[in-house]
C-alpha cells in the first residue's frame, strides 16, 4: 500500500492550497483518513481526521479555516486550507487507516511567507 500526497506549495499569507492524498495497492476501504503535519522544530502533530460515516474533526489551530473531505474515488482525502498563515508552514502528511494498520504518506512540503 502506498500513499501519495499533492498539492503542496508556496503560498502567501491569506493564500489557499488544497492537497490531495491518494493510497495505491489496496481495494479495501479506509477506515479513517488524517492529516498530519510537521516542522523541524517539532513533533507531528494531527490536523484533520475524517471516518468512514463523515465525521469530521480538526485540530484548534486549524479550526474554521481548513476542510477536510473524502474524494469520489476510492481511498483519496483532500486537505481544504484557507486564510493561510505562516505558523501553518510544515510538511504535510497523510494518513489512513485499515483493520489492519496505518499508512502513512512520505508528506509534501507547505510554506506560506508574511
Amino acid at each position: 500500500v502506498r500513499l501519495v500526497e499533492s498539492g503542496g506549495a508556496s503560498v502567501q499569507a491569506g493564500g489557499s492550497l488544497r492537497l490531495s492524498c491518494e493510497a495505491s495497492g489496496i481495494i479495501v476501504t479506509a477506515t479513517a483518513m488524517y492529516w498530519y503535519r510537521q516542522t523541524p522544530e517539532n513533533e507531528r502533530e494531527f490536523v484533520a481526521g475524517i471516518v468512514s460515516n463523515g465525521l469530521a474533526n480538526y485540530a484548534d489551530s486549524v479550526q474554521g479555516r481548513f476542510t477536510i473531505s473524502k474524494g469520489n474515488a476510492k481511498n483519496m482525502v483532500y486537505l481544504q486550507m484557507n486564510s493561510l498563515k505562516p505558523e501553518d508552514t510544515a510538511v504535510y502528511y497523510c494518513k489512513m487507516r485499515w483493520p489492519y494498520g496505518d499508512v502513512w504518506g512520505q508528506g509534501t512540503q507547505v510554506t506560506v511567507s508574511s
